[in-house]
């Protein structure tokens, strides 16, 4: 039978093999096989894999017999089997309940695959599964310098997987006529790339840990150019699409925002300003995305943009991912604007627009109200949430997306809401979680970046440090002592919660209000810690104990929208003191007189959430101080990263720290294995010298005449990633 590499497995494999490698490690074709890289690699003696094996983890390791004890139960009847396995670094007990194995003496070598658990201290594998490996028996695999160790499952274990490899490679381990290389000869030659047919035999079978390296950068490779000719050609069409230009005017809406500022725009808004203004004077979509420091002012910059787009007769729609900051969105654009922002109305300036709020919490006669101003274009400026994106809801002349807070939306949010133009509008998304270079052009590779760093002069500036409860009880207690000096100062405060209480699923109170920490990586199993702190709870402490006598309100999801606004005007105004919270407060709340932030189980939100929440103070004139309180002890990766933190205000060096500490998978939006989002092998925190290059040689590639239609191999396989689950996680990074 021939073999290509889409043959399916079950006509390689047995069925009862293939079929769990289907269900449980979705395999289906040889290709798929192939591409299953090792985890690891084994090699005796040299592991330190059974010291740092966890319990509850479902491991394979590669260790020698120490002992083998059988002796009778106790309780009932039959006899236990007890095995000492160890690798040089650390030692565990195999469990076997009436079962003798008459192979496992002392001194043999074997692979044992099961779950880590624990008995009286010690870890244990019950029945793990094995597959001994003998000098005496021929078996090759054990005559190699280094044993490859596969991503498993319950039924299929990695020498499985290794036996089904050695299957199709054969004893000599011959590719060549199965695999056809799609990169370009001579871009493998000026990069030092292996023939794809040598790397994934290298892969599989290497015989030293040079040649693991070597076929992992030809491999990287593979994924890094079909993601970034993807996308470049992603940026190609949409620079084919016929848009409208918006050309500025003066005399309009944006010279009456511009004398309306009450601070001088810094050196970076006008630079991006001028940056925005020229694309959108072009009749190809703008697409871009506006990347800033917490603080740095960009939706000034969109909000310029925005009035551009109105004066040149067109609309603008703002996508806001929480009602608390559309409200707020709304509220200060209308402040800006002044009469400008009211045309129609009995003080409004005719020459100006209306600035229209549409929410999913409107009442039915005021969302009816509102989509009709849309559709009739009497709105210029309209800002929502995903009520934006509703059937029903029409433009007039769609312009200009502006897409804040871009981490919370996905790509196919973002099309919705281009969807609804009559030609495809200019697209500006905003973030002030600092993109890594990688991220920028991997996950945000179809669009151009902008960057803001200076922060606008008068700032009073943030200090942080951590508060570690567990080491340091007295700490907290000044902690308290210093928000009491800063409300007496006449200044205001936030503390923050994980969740909000009093409710046994916790839910937040709208779809739009995300009220969770974002996934913050920890030091252990979460089943031993106790529940997160809740807003209402720790409301309750607060009142009765150090913070008794102050102006203190909550604030959350599962609030109406009317309260929420009403307690964000109430401390807007100065009417409360302390404001207790969920996340609700960790985007675009902008209150310059709060200079305190207490984040309560600090451990539980992630790097970049951190430095979201801590740019909510210090935007007047007055420093802030922002406190991380933790349970977690100081010696802790935890307690590092939190103290890392502290030690630094630069988001785009936290932007880093975040791609250190969290799951790789998490970044991209995919499953932790990478099959999701097609990276197996590449790091974004390690390559991001390979994906530059790559980038370069996709466009490159692209810019020839004929594209590449003269490499047959990679159109396949850009083709290929349009059409597998790879594709999903393009449209959701």
């Amino acid at each position: 039978m021939a073999v290509t590499l889409e043959t399916p497995l079950s006509r390689v494999l047995g069925p009862k093999t293939a079929t769990s490698m289907a269900e449980q490690l979705n395999l289906h074709t040889v290709r798929d096989l192939l591409r299953h890289y090792p985890r690891r690699y084994a090699r005796r003696g040299e592991q330190a894999d059974l010291a740092d094996v966890q319990v509850g983890d479902r491991v394979t390791v590669l260790a020698q017999v120490r002992s083998v004890t059988t002796r009778p139960m106790r309780n009932r009847r039959g006899s236990l089997t007890e095995v000492v396995v160890g690798d040089g670094s650390g030692r565990m007990k195999l469990v076997f309940f009436n079962h003798r194995h008459a192979a496992l003496k002392v001194n043999a070598w074997g692979m044992f695959a099961g779950t880590v658990g624990e008995y009286r201290g010690e870890k244990q594998f019950a029945h793990p599964d094995m597959h001994l490996l003998d000098n005496d028996s021929g078996d090759d695999d054990w005559a190699r310098a280094l044993i490859p160790i596969y991503p498993a499952s319950k039924d299929v274990s990695s020498w499985v997987i290794q036996k089904s490899l050695k299957l199709l490679l054969g004893p000599q381990g011959n590719l060549a006529g199965l695999v056809e290389d799609p990169l370009p000869e001579e871009m493998r030659t000026r990069h030092g790339i292996l023939p794809l047919a040598a790397a994934l035999l290298d892969i599989h079978r290497p015989t030293t840990m040079e040649d693991v390296e070597h076929a992992s950068h030809r491999l990287k490779w593979d994924e890094a150019l079909i993601l970034q000719l993807t996308l470049a050609a992603r940026r190609r069409a949409a620079a084919l699409e016929p848009g409208t230009a918006r050309p500025r005017r003066s005399g309009g809406l944006l010279d009456a925002v511009d004398a309306a500022l009450p601070f001088a725009l810094t050196d970076g808004q006008r630079a991006v300003g001028e940056e925005l203004a020229a694309e959108l004077d072009r009749d190809q979509p703008m697409h871009r995305l506006l990347q800033g420091e917490v603080g740095s002012g960009k939706t000034v910059v969109a909000l310029r943009a925005m009035a551009q787009v109105v004066d040149a007769g067109g609309q603008a729609a703002l996508l806001a991912p929480t009602e608390v900051l559309a409200a707020q969105h709304a509220r200060g654009i209308r402040e800006l604007l002044g009469p400008l922002g009211r045309a129609g109305e009995i003080d409004g300036d005719p020459a100006g627009t209306r600035v229209t709020l549409l929410t999913g919490s409107l009442k039915a006669a005021a969302k009816r109200a509102a989509r009709a101003d849309v559709a009739d274009g009497r709105s210029g400026i309209v800002v929502g949430t995903h009520a934006l994106l509703q059937e029903g809801v029409e433009f007039a002349d769609l312009g200009l997306v502006v897409v804040d807070e871009q981490h919370r939306f996905g790509v196919e949010q973002r099309d919705a809401l281009r969807a609804k133009g009559n030609r495809p509008p200019h697209v500006l998304v905003m973030t002030a979680t600092p993109i890594p270079r990688t991220v920028a052009m991997t996950v945000y590779g179809d669009l151009e970046v902008s960057t803001l760093r200076q922060l606008p002069s008068g700032r009073g500036g943030v200090a942080s440090s951590v508060v570690p409860v567990s080491e340091k009880r007295n700490w907290l207690d000044r902690a308290w002592e210093r928000l009491r000096e800063e409300v007496a100062a006449g200044r205001q405060a936030y503390v923050v919660c994980p969740r909000i209480g009093d409710d046994a699923s916790d839910a937040a109170g709208s779809d739009d209000e995300p009220e969770d920490a974002d996934g913050a990586p920890d030091d252990g199993p979460r089943g031993d810690r106790r529940p997160p702190l809740a807003v209402l709870d720790v409301a309750e402490l607060l009142r009765a104990g150090p913070l008794a006598g102050l102006r203190l309100e909550v604030l959350h999801g599962r609030l109406t929208p009317e309260e929420k606004d009403a307690r964000m005007r109430a401390f807007a105004a100065r009417e409360i003191d302390v404001l207790v919270a969920t996340t609700v407060v960790e985007v675009g709340v902008d209150v310059p007189n709060a200079t305190v932030m207490v984040v309560m189980d600090a451990d539980r939100f992630g790097v970049s959430q951190l430095h979201q929440l801590r740019g909510r103070v210090a935007r007047g004139q007055h420093p802030g101080l922002c406190l991380l309180v933790t349970d977690a002890s100081s010696s802790s990766s935890t307690g590092q990263r939190l103290a890392a933190v502290a030690a630094t205000s630069d988001g785009f060096e936290l932007a880093r720290l975040d791609l250190e500490t969290r799951r790789e998978g998490d970044i991209l939006g995919a499953a932790q294995s990478g099959r999701r989002s097609g990276v197996r092998m590449l790091s974004l925190l390690e390559d991001e010298d390979l994906i530059a290059a790559a980038r370069a040689e996709a466009t490159a590639l692209l810019d020839t005449e004929r594209g590449l239609a003269d490499h047959p191999g990679l159109a396949a396989e850009v083709a290929r990633l349009a059409t597998d689950e790879r594709a999903e996680w393009l449209e959701k990074a």
